[in-house]
């Protein structure tokens, strides 16, 4: 590998925190920033000249003109490029213009809103719920969690979750707990500890995993969050709609979906839009409603996008959707096929399929390289994920085809050879 220039090895972590007063860490970003520009290397942040197809043009921010196989966008089922979602979107654009221009709570829910409550509780299977809307799917977390969690209750947090959730229980100061990821042993011994005096407890995990592309071990995880009288949060947003029989997650593949408290979806993934719910009893709906600050003090889900989201949902809970989530699957796995044995894609069983290149510092080069050889991949480096685990994240769709998802494969095997980080036999870089 050729040498690369020295603020190469800065890393993102490096401008996190600062202890004077003059926002240094800011002006010592920025830098790092404005030299990875001056070089040509700064891939992040390219505008995107169109939707969210397989094929996407782009440009960077210095002018240059990119063609490029799109695996960093979760429009996993296609929809948000669908041609009924964007003609519902519109019909509710003339109708209702362009915002809901409103709290949710005053003036800015309508019947649409309405409408979106009652398909997804139809399209879950749980008759007698109740659904909470919000405008971003990471407020639905942060709300949820930071409205019905005291300073005097536990939150039992999976290690690997959303910062979502982390954010979520901060915002609550509730006493929080970490269990390992996936370890029902390990949730056992806290709970163990803290059932006898607790008076509420919330254990909160994810379907699939958006960091390694793992589904979550709800069948074991959320019976036995139960048995000590513990409600169970489950975030859904990567796996809503694109797993189960019925495309209602992992929970519902598991068989546990009856038996969780706070089913946390997202409108941005599979159903191609914005925003987010969670789905609850009625009563906590409704309390959810009033006391979610993050939902209370802004402005409510837009006309367009609840249309088109409702459109899309309907779509996924029929035979449209059926045929999707069964290509989705069968391109996850030609995709992961084609990486095997020559990159550590972890332990990913979905349509997530990490490629762990290691060191942080690789992050800016590798970004480069990939867009520059026609592969939008999104990059993530520690803190999302741990030290020294910085990966490649490939959102595999229902609407690539195999000649896309084999030139996918071939352009990340030739950065791992050109970056050094081809897999080794014990299978680590």
């Amino acid at each position: 590998m050729k040498p690369r220039p020295e603020y190469y090895d800065y890393t993102y972590d490096m401008f996190i925190a600062s202890i004077d007063g003059e926002q240094s860490e800011a002006s010592r970003f920025s830098d790092w920033i404005d030299a990875a520009e001056r070089d040509g290397v700064y891939a992040f942040e390219a505008p995107r000249l169109e939707g969210q197809k397989t094929m996407v043009h782009a440009r960077r921010n210095d002018g240059t003109p990119l063609h490029l196989l799109n695996f960093s966008s979760y429009n996993y089922l296609g929809y948000g490029m669908h041609r009924e979602v964007i003609d519902a979107a519109k019909a509710a654009l003339d109708q209702y213009g362009l915002g809901a221009c409103s709290s949710p709570v005053q003036a800015g829910t309508n019947e649409l809103h309405k409408a979106l409550e009652q398909q997804l509780i139809e399209f879950v299977g749980l008759p007698g719920r109740g659904v909470s809307l919000f405008s971003s799917g990471y407020a639905v977390n942060t709300g949820t969690i930071s409205a019905l969690m005291k300073r005097r209750h536990h939150i039992v947090i999976d290690k690997s979750a959303h910062m979502s959730i982390l954010e979520g229980a901060q915002l609550a100061r509730s006493k929080v707990h970490y269990f390992e990821h996936n370890d029902a042993d390990h949730l056992k011994k806290i709970l163990e500890e803290i059932a006898p005096t607790a008076s509420r407890i919330l254990v909160c995990t994810e379907g699939v995993f958006s960091a390694d592309g793992d589904y979550g071990a709800l069948d074991k995880i959320v019976p036995l969050a139960k048995s000590y009288g513990a409600q169970v949060l489950v975030d859904e947003a990567h796996s809503f709609g694109l797993c189960g029989k019925q495309g209602r997650g992992v929970a519902e593949e598991l068989g546990v979906l009856d038996q969780v408290d706070y089913l946390v979806v997202t409108f941005s993934k599979a159903l191609g839009g914005i925003g987010g719910a969670v789905i609850t009893r009625h009563e906590i709906a409704r309390y959810i409603n009033w006391y979610a600050r993050c939902r209370m003090f802004s402005c409510a889900l837009d006309p367009a996008v609840t249309a088109g989201v409702t459109k899309a949902l309907e779509l996924a809970g029929g035979s449209d959707g059926a045929a999707r989530r069964t290509r989705l699957q069968h391109n996850a796995a030609v995709l992961r096929g084609a990486l095997e044995g020559h990159v550590n894609t972890g332990r990913s069983r979905s349509w997530i399929v990490p490629v762990i290149y290691g060191p942080e510092n690789l992050s800016i080069p590798l970004a480069d390289w990939l867009q520059r050889h026609g592969l939008d991949g999104s990059v993530m480096s520690f803190p999302a994920v741990p030290v020294n685990e910085a990966r490649i994240r490939l959102f595999v769709t229902s609407e690539h085809d195999e000649t896309q998802l084999q030139q996918c494969a071939d352009i990340v095997r030739g950065a791992a050879v050109e970056l050094e980080f081809t897999i080794t036999k014990k299978g680590t870089p």
